[in-house]
């Protein structure tokens, strides 16, 4: 089953602890100092495999946890830093958060590497904290949490000619007329309910790549039948064959409403290169109908060819065609040249205080509490490292703004503290 849509959650790992330790050797009554620093947690990389054509694998996995770090041992030993968590994407996955629907990451080169979720650093041990007038420090650091993200991932098909029209123009039989294609054929709508790939020879030398997109229907880019699904993947091809069906009661009026669909889609899809062919020209009342719908089209200024795909009547004419158009069409945006990469919008440091009670303050904010998830709350020169940053993000005097009094109760997270003005 051809799967091209899946929302997952990601986690980087957790940085390993620090450790408090203080050297023990025979006549050595009072070691310094030697508690070793966690390990790097590990991060989560997006990387692009040729051999995948689906997002099928992300149906029954749906979270992706990195390792965390090891904790730091003592005589000064670091902690082991975690393994990479490697995320196998095929070509032409787009990725965008799944909150805000920003969009992160466009994957189409073969190797091309994303990384999305950093590890948390490794907390330092009490043998950083030592100082001349503190040679003994109770003082380290734990790790610094991973990243949690949750991401949607949309494949989009890469193909250099994409075959579209109204269900039943034709096109799987078109495909299969010209590439190795093996698509389901049949004389009803939507028997391609999935994109269908094909390598199509010109010569020796030249192969060009095929996609039959499924039938669109009035109100795709609504997203009524699968437009949506539909029209992502025509976004990807440099040149399209708008296949029409001779036996339509208006091929005319259906070819205006595909070009309708692609342009409230998007409007870049109305301006991609177009070679025009009524299919089925092997059929008596067709042919009949071709000089009038050439001179129509001819009046639009649109050259038509007619073609039979089931006869193979004109079909290595339309192929010749199309790759002639493909060359003098340049080639599609480098996306990772340009790769989004996802940026806060607001500054890290920047922290919400909120009263959540007659004497209970909510203090919100990345940076304040990663701080506190990184502190030995046990320690009290932990502690005291934890007030030293607290003054200087101003949370102690946004506190004093806000209102807060001595033995009011202040939440970071997952801790309650007592206020100490």
């Amino acid at each position: 089953m051809f799967i091209d849509e899946a929302e997952i959650l990601i986690r980087s790992g957790k940085g390993g602890n620090g450790m408090v330790h203080f050297h023990r050797e025979k006549f050595v009554p009072r070691g310094g100092p030697d508690g070793g620093d966690g390990g790097r947690g590990g991060d989560v990389i997006f990387e692009v495999r040729t051999t995948l054509n689906t997002l099928s694998s992300f149906r029954h996995v749906t979270r992706y946890i990195a390792k965390d770090g090891g904790s730091g041992g003592s005589n000064n030993k670091s902690g082991k830093s975690a393994d990479d968590l490697i995320i196998l994407v095929p070509p032409g996955t787009v990725i965008y958060d799944a909150v805000s629907h920003d969009l992160i990451g466009d994957l189409t080169n073969p190797g091309q590497r994303l990384p999305l979720g950093k590890g948390g650093r490794g907390g330092r041990g009490n043998q950083h904290f030592a100082t001349a007038s503190r040679q003994a420090p109770r003082t380290a650091e734990k790790g610094e949490p991973g990243e949690e993200k949750k991401l949607k991932l949309e494949l989009k098909l890469i193909a250099d000619i994409g075959i579209i029209g109204v269900p039943n123009a034709g096109k799987s039989t078109l495909l299969a007329a010209l590439t190795n294609a093996n698509p389901k054929v049949a004389s009803y709508p939507f028997t391609t309910i999935e994109p269908n790939l094909g390598v199509a020879k010109i010569d020796d030398e030249k192969s060009v790549v095929m996609a039959d997109i499924p039938g669109l229907i009035e109100g795709a880019h609504l997203g009524a039948g699968l437009g949506h699904d539909f029209l992502r993947h025509i976004q990807r091809t440099r040149v399209l064959i708008h296949l029409l069906n001779g036996e339509s009661e208006d091929p005319l009026a259906d070819f205006s409403q595909i070009n309708s669909e692609l342009a409230l889609f998007d409007p870049g899809l109305a301006k991609k290169p177009q070679i025009v062919a009524l299919n089925k020209i092997d059929q008596p009342e067709v042919l009949e109908n071709w000089s009038k719908i050439e001179k129509a089209m001819k009046k639009r200024k649109i050259e038509i060819m007619g073609i039979s795909a089931m006869a193979r009547t004109g079909v290595r004419e339309l192929l010749l065609k199309a790759a002639e158009k493909l060359q003098e069409t340049p080639d599609l945006e480098d996306m990772a040249a340009v790769l989004p990469v996802y940026r806060p919008k607001e500054d890290a440091r920047d922290f919400v205080i909120t009263r959540v009670g007659g004497n209970a303050w909510r203090l919100s904010g990345a940076a304040i509490e990663r701080a506190a998830k990184m502190t030995y709350w046990e320690h009290e020169g932990a502690v005291r490292r934890f007030q030293k940053i607290m003054e200087t993000l101003g949370v102690d005097t946004a506190l004093r703004k806000a209102g807060a009094i001595d033995g009011d109760t202040v939440i970071i997270g997952e801790f309650e503290l007592e206020w100490k003005d």
